[in-house]
């Protein structure tokens, strides 16, 4: 009876410490998964870190190489070669349009070697986004836009209009900047002059310029050409009067980088003649 009694103890004590044994491993494998699943976790969020790092310094990248191309919208010349960069020395012909043959008016030259007078003045009317053109372009520009629109684009003029004062202000900001770094006065004004129009050289100042660009892509660099809006723009922009001023295969004659941006108004008979013989406003002047 003993013996019995005995050994039913031992088998209710060994049932006991077979579950505690199941418990223990049940937990343990529990915590395996655990650590397994928290591993693959911590696997996929540094993936996911790693890739949004990645890409945010591409495009941080980005930004920092245009960034003074965003901020003041100014003419570059990054792609100017050096061997055609502005003479700062050279002797320029001064234009005091006030006085030019008002019948011209529309085919005024304005490059590095043709300056606009300072006490230049035209007549302005303003856009709806701020900006301003000559009074007697804004019809054929507006016509172009509302077109452009029409045909299911989305066409931004980020630049128009710029006085003397103000053109002259973003030049020297940019040779104070390169004077700062230790440059020479000759070599800072050559510089910045790369990267905005010195005073009296750009064509804004007429009035007669207007850089428009994509609203879904507002870089001003090579890429902007392959925009819809500046597909559609190169291909009719002479029905309104405009010529794409700076072109590709053009830079040795502008002195100025390809700006698929760049719109200069210049007339309808000029812009028609100039886009079917492929010229530039320099070549077209030369043979009249």
């Amino acid at each position: 009876m003993r013996t019995n009694t005995h050994n039913r103890k031992i088998d209710v004590y060994r049932r006991n410490d077979n579950r505690r044994t199941d418990a223990y491993n049940r937990r343990i494998n529990s915590n395996k998964k655990r650590k397994k699943v928290l591993r693959k976790r911590k696997a996929i969020l540094r993936i996911m870190f790693l890739s949004v790092f990645c890409v945010v310094l591409f495009y941080f990248g980005r930004t920092i190489a245009n960034l003074d191309l965003l901020s003041n919208n100014t003419e570059i010349g990054s792609n100017i070669p050096a061997s055609i960069q502005i003479n700062t020395n050279k002797a320029k012909k001064i234009i005091n349009t006030n006085k030019s043959d008002s019948s011209t008016w529309n085919l005024i030259l304005v490059n590095n070697d043709h300056l606009i007078d300072e006490d230049f003045e035209v007549t302005l009317t303003n856009l709806k986004n701020g900006h301003s053109v000559d009074s007697r372009i804004y019809d054929d520009l507006q016509k172009m836009m509302n077109d452009a629109r029409k045909n299911g684009l989305s066409p931004l003029i980020c630049s128009s209009y710029r006085t003397y004062e103000k053109q002259s202000e973003l030049y020297n900001e940019k040779a104070d900047y390169y004077r700062g770094l230790g440059y020479s006065e000759e070599e800072s004004l050559k510089k910045a002059a790369n990267w905005v129009a010195a005073p009296g050289t750009s064509e804004h100042q007429l009035g007669l310029a207007v850089d428009i660009v994509s609203l879904n892509y507002q870089m001003l660099n090579d890429d902007q050409e392959n925009t819809k809006e500046q597909k559609w723009l190169m291909e009719h922009c002479h029905e309104y009067g405009f010529i794409l001023r700076y072109p590709k295969d053009k830079i040795d004659i502008t002195q100025v980088g390809y700006e698929p941006w760049h719109y200069r108004y210049v007339g309808y008979d000029a812009a028609k003649e100039i886009t079917e013989k492929g010229l530039c406003l320099e070549e077209y002047l030369e043979q009249k």
